[in-house]
């Protein structure tokens, strides 16, 4: 029989992330320590989740309008003026998505076309070259440079060419917590506006910065028309499972985008919508207090890490941390995160997962911080067990 598959398919993988969930719970069930995909196990807020309770109570339960309640857009333009700024009006610039994910989905497949070329900076966010492969566009990266992750102009200013249709920046960014400099960002919209392409900005971890500051790319001069700005209440609300995202975007942008999302999923959970617009109104305090707790997750994961024997970029913000491990013997990624969830019942990411070259993660691996301190004691404790394979 001929191979009836696509053959987009086999230019990428399944998800190596939701990969290492499945390990650790196929080794250790409840027992291990699932530090590889990046949800909380602490719970979401109260006024939030009895939000939702009494959404579904009171019916809320049919389609809403496909993007986005209007409840749940008017909490977003709020939440832009209230902590960007910028006013955004709710009818014609955004749309509620299933997910930052699928925002980043049809984002893609509303302004890419086959032949396009997207640049990608490395390490990204496994998704970002499927859904430029998905989309037919030739993905072009341009990597971070290590310690800092910073970016190199020449190499950047090489990416870009008269096929360029969009560049994605994700900050802070996942994997390695850098958030981005306005000298950075300002370098990519001169290039953006040089060359005609759309900025696409992940901004999942907006509220998660320790150091530098949050700049918002629409915010710079030129680029409120030519940039797509995502971001949704999974990981400030420690809702992830809840798959609501969405999209800031100017009126040209938004028509299209809207309509690729209507099609690819109709819309987000209704009873959900009217909770997320809750969780947007939320006073000042809660995000103080969000900052400082994972601000004392991450120095606590990063001292015990070193203290163990891997050497660790530290993160500016997100809630990750990558660890070079090659202290303990190891120099091949895949392996190490194989042996850590199989033997220790840690679960982490390879640092391959992050790059289009392998090669350039393989002495690394992904660390993800938000769990409880208990929890991250426990890793810690797991852990440990490295310190008598260390080659100091």
């Amino acid at each position: 029989m001929a191979d009836l598959t696509a053959d987009r398919t086999r230019l990428f993988t399944e998800s190596v992330i939701r990969e290492m969930t499945r390990l650790i719970l196929l080794y250790h069930g409840d027992r291990g320590i699932n530090l590889a995909q990046g949800f909380p196990d602490f719970p979401a807020p109260e006024p939030v989740k009895e939000a939702a309770c009494r959404a579904i109570m009171n019916d809320i339960n049919q389609y809403a309008i496909t993007w986005g309640s209007k409840s749940l857009r008017d909490a977003i333009a709020r939440k832009y003026l209230k902590h960007a700024g910028v006013e955004i009006d709710p009818e014609r610039e955004v749309t509620v998505c299933c997910g930052a994910t699928e925002c980043m989905a049809s984002t893609m497949l509303a302004l890419v076309n086959p032949g396009d070329e997207v640049i990608v900076i490395e390490p990204f966010y496994e998704n970002y070259w499927p859904d430029a492969v998905l989309a037919g566009a030739t993905p072009k990266f341009v990597t971070l440079h290590e310690p800092d992750w910073h970016l190199d102009p020449d190499e950047l200013r090489r990416a870009f060419s008269p096929r360029t249709k969009a560049i994605i920046i994700n900050t802070p960014n996942n994997p390695t917590g850098k958030v981005f400099s306005r000298a950075e960002l300002e370098l990519i919209a001169g290039l953006c506006r040089e060359f005609d392409a759309v900025a696409i900005t992940d901004e999942i971890y907006e509220h998660l910065v320790y150091e530098g500051e949050h700049i918002r790319m629409m915010t710079l001069p030129g680029m409120r028309e030519r940039t797509v700005t995502i971001s949704g209440i999974s990981k400030t609300y420690s809702l992830t499972g809840w798959r609501i995202g969405y999209i800031v975007a100017p009126p040209h942008l938004t028509d299209a985008i809207r309509k690729v999302h209507d099609f690819l999923t109709v819309g987000a959970p209704a009873p959900l919508q009217e909770a997320a617009a809750v969780a947007l109104d939320l006073p000042d305090e809660y995000y103080v207090q969000l900052l400082a707790d994972y601000r004392k997750r991450r120095d606590f994961l990063v001292g015990a890490l070193e203290e163990i024997g891997f050497r660790c970029f530290k993160p500016q913000g997100a809630y990750y941390v990558m660890a070079d491990f090659t202290a303990f013997g190891f120099d091949n990624d895949v392996e190490f995160a194989r042996y850590l969830v199989k033997e220790v019942g840690v679960a982490t990411v390879p640092g391959s997962s992050f790059y289009f070259d392998p090669a350039k993660g393989r002495t690394r691996v992904r660390f993800a911080f938000p769990k409880r301190i208990e929890t991250l004691r426990r890793a810690v404790e797991l852990l440990s067990v490295l310190k008598t394979q260390a080659v100091r």
